[in-house]
């Protein structure tokens, strides 16, 4: 669905005229988009937004009078609405980012080559998809979720209530995520205790640029030790490894423990790293001993790599449509029969115990 008129209203704001031209003829190729204007930095970003009203808008992180933090901020206090940050992949860029999002940017696309960008096309698809899936996103703002514009179609709900049979041991938590992850993940990892019973492998769609500040971020808010991944690294209760961006994290054994394995297989369904091969992988190693766990996210990743897993027992939780930013990946799940529960993302973590506890 697009939104008001058919096509999806686009402001592009960035200190760079040339960067501001670009994007914009990179956006200006997709039919469904329209860009209605431009702004120079964040002060005119917010002049912009009041007077044309955009669905989207597009923001570079850093320029002058007000940087797109600032702005990002004053759009979200006084007018919520989808913002995709344009940042580079410095670790500055990949903090503040990390930032950016915790205040309720949707998604974020990183500068191939700093602030001015000539190859900025390289990731123009990137860009248009993002752009899409951000047309129709919940904004959170604080913790809050505002309503989509216009508004989705419900999917219908329901909720499977019944926990797994007692005899089937849950030792291992495997989670996906995409669009809207880092704040979904730093909302649900804090609410689980610090002696959680099982270890948690994640994969969030991130480049390798930010994971590592990502992984110290939720170390730092969660009572969980949470680490990126790396070769060798053993899984434990308590842990919580989040997949290295541009890697496939995979489990194998190793003198009776099981440990962390990086891949540099070629993406499955344009990401890596992917779900679908790291649950694949916890299915070797433990069957269907396992709680999977689906966030919200752009596409269809984890689905796949789920139903053999779920076949062998493994309990599945996606994330509602009432609380996903984007209500892609979940709802792959809903779709293929394999959802056996269907929570708002603030329920899944007394859901997450109570699994692991049988």
């Amino acid at each position: 669905m697009t939104p008001r008129s058919g096509k999806i209203r686009v402001l592009v704001v960035d200190d760079s005229a040339l960067m501001r031209q670009l994007i914009g003829d990179i956006l200006g190729t997709d039919p469904r988009i329209q860009v209605v204007g431009t702004a120079r930095d964040g002060r005119d970003a917010l002049a912009q937004i009041k007077a044309l009203r955009p669905d989207v808008v597009t923001m570079d992180v850093e320029m002058p009078n007000m940087d797109g933090l600032k702005a990002l901020e004053e759009i979200m206090r006084t007018s919520p609405l989808p913002v995709i940050m344009v940042s580079s992949v410095t670790q500055e860029g990949a903090e503040t980012t990390l930032k950016a999002l915790s205040l309720g940017c949707v998604d974020f696309v990183s500068k191939p080559s700093g602030s001015i960008s000539l190859n900025i096309r390289d990731v123009g698809r990137d860009i248009v998809d993002k752009v899409v899936a951000a047309s129709t996103a919940h904004v959170r703002t604080g913790g809050s979720l505002l309503p989509p514009k216009p508004p989705l179609p419900r999917a219908p709900e329901f909720r499977r209530m019944t926990p797994p049979p007692s005899s089937r041991r849950r030792e291992i938590v495997a989670i996906a995520s995409s669009t809207g992850g880092p704040m979904a993940l730093n909302e649900l990892l804090p609410k689980l205790p610090g002696n959680f019973p099982v270890p948690i492998v994640i994969t969030q769609h991130m480049p390798k640029e930010f994971t590592p500040s990502f992984a110290r971020r939720l170390n730092a808010a969660s009572a969980l030790e949470v680490v990126e991944g790396f070769e060798g690294l053993t899984l434990k209760p308590g842990r919580v490894v989040i997949a290295p961006g541009g890697k496939h994290l995979i489990l194998k054994r190793r003198n009776g423990a099981v440990v962390c394995d990086l891949s540099d297989a070629p993406p499955e369904l344009s990401v890596k790293p992917a779900a679908n091969i790291m649950f694949r992988s916890v299915a070797e190693q433990y069957g269907g001993n396992v709680l999977c766990v689906i966030l919200t996210g752009m596409g269809r990743d984890g689905t796949d790599g789920a139903i053999p897993m779920h076949r062998q027992g493994a309990y599945l939780i996606a994330e509602s449509q009432k609380t996903c930013v984007v209500y892609g990946m979940p709802k792959a799940a809903v779709d293929a029969g394999i959802a056996d529960e269907v929570l708002p993302l603030n329920e899944i973590p007394e859901a997450m115990v109570r699994n692991v506890k049988g």
